[in-house]
């Protein structure tokens, strides 16, 4: 089950597992972001390719307009997902602390 919602100015919380299942209800939800944009990830406990992939268009979306996507309060097991699959270079990623 995923959650995901806005929070302060800017910054966008995901809440749960971002698979296959939730990556369309995603998609739609971060199609309306704009601008620069905080990931919070302080509670997402899983990606997957398909996750990876609604970050990754999102990014494509945003960067043209100077906007971005920034990723916080990442855990280590969903940090090494973005490392293993490269993503570690395409996003600025916060660990957790």
């Amino acid at each position: 089950m995923l959650k995901i919602e806005f929070g302060a100015p800017g910054v966008v919380i995901v809440e749960g597992r971002l698979d296959a299942a939730q990556s369309a209800a995603a998609q739609t939800f971060l199609d309306g972001v704009n601008g620069n944009v905080v990931l919070d990830c302080l509670a997402l406990e899983y990606i997957s390719s398909a996750g990876l992939g609604v970050l990754l268009k999102t990014q494509k979306r945003l960067k043209p307009s100077g906007g971005s996507l920034r990723l916080t309060g990442v855990s280590h097991h969903v940090h090494d997902i973005f490392k293993y699959a490269g993503f570690d270079q395409i996003f600025a990623i916060e660990p957790a602390a």
